[in-house]
């Protein structure tokens, strides 16, 4: 397949991830001249394109005029898999040695970031399937594991296991979602691992309180016998 074939098939894979992840889309013409994050992904599979053959300068200029008209700055070194959507799209920042796999959905605000001034891996790395709600961020060398879920608003810095969900600051790893709900972009459902701890804790403090009482009930009426 040549490299213009391979980037036709590419970009009608990303106009048909668009219609599957977003049911506010309407028509072909409608995703190629409205959508941002379809914007941003276009030329960023350019920039990386030019990036990978040493052309770094002008891989950097194509990521800044991409951000300039999209409000989203992906860098030229990230590697990004397939079907990645990015949804609204205002104020993302993926880094240099960000990874991210395939079928991967990002909404406005997150940012893939790094923690050190070391020319290393510094970014996250993003598994398959992963949903990342609004404003989340994800900070280092971490990986988030497939199927993964990041809450909106939570700061993640260590790593999250895969078919689990992160929620919190610092996020806090709670109950998984399957793929299908992920598909259906069910994430309103997203579980509050600190909420579900709290009713463990006041759930087995009933249980307790229950059984003292029981206890209490039994020895008051053993004193009862004996005072006869």
């Amino acid at each position: 397949m040549s490299i213009f074939s391979r980037a036709y098939f590419r970009l009608k894979e990303d106009v048909q991830t668009v219609f599957r992840k977003d049911p506010a889309a309407r028509g072909v013409v409608e995703v190629l001249t409205c959508y941002p994050g379809l914007h941003a992904i276009i030329l960023h599979r350019f920039a990386h394109f030019l990036w990978k053959r040493g052309l770094k300068y002008l891989a950097r200029l194509v990521s800044h005029l991409s951000r300039f008209f999209t409000g989203i700055e992906i860098h030229p070194g990230a590697a990004v898999g397939r079907r990645f959507f990015i949804d609204h799209g205002m104020g993302v920042v993926i880094g240099e040695t960000s990874e991210i796999g395939d079928d991967v959905l990002l909404y406005q605000g997150v940012v893939l970031g790094g923690t050190s001034q070391e020319k290393k891996k510094r970014h996250p790395t993003v598994g398959n399937h992963v949903v990342i709600g609004a404003g989340a961020i994800a900070l280092g060398a971490i990986n988030i594991g497939e199927n993964a879920m990041i809450g909106a608003g939570s700061v993640v810095v260590k790593d999250v296991p895969a078919k689990a969900t992160a929620v919190g600051v610092p996020a806090r790893v709670g109950l998984g979602f399957s793929p299908e709900e992920l598909d259906m972009l069910q994430h309103g459902k997203l579980p509050d691992p600190i909420a579900e701890a709290l009713r463990l804790i006041a759930k087995e403090q009933e249980n307790l309180e229950t059984r003292l009482a029981k206890l209490e009930g039994g020895a008051g009426a053993q004193k009862s016998v004996t005072e006869k």
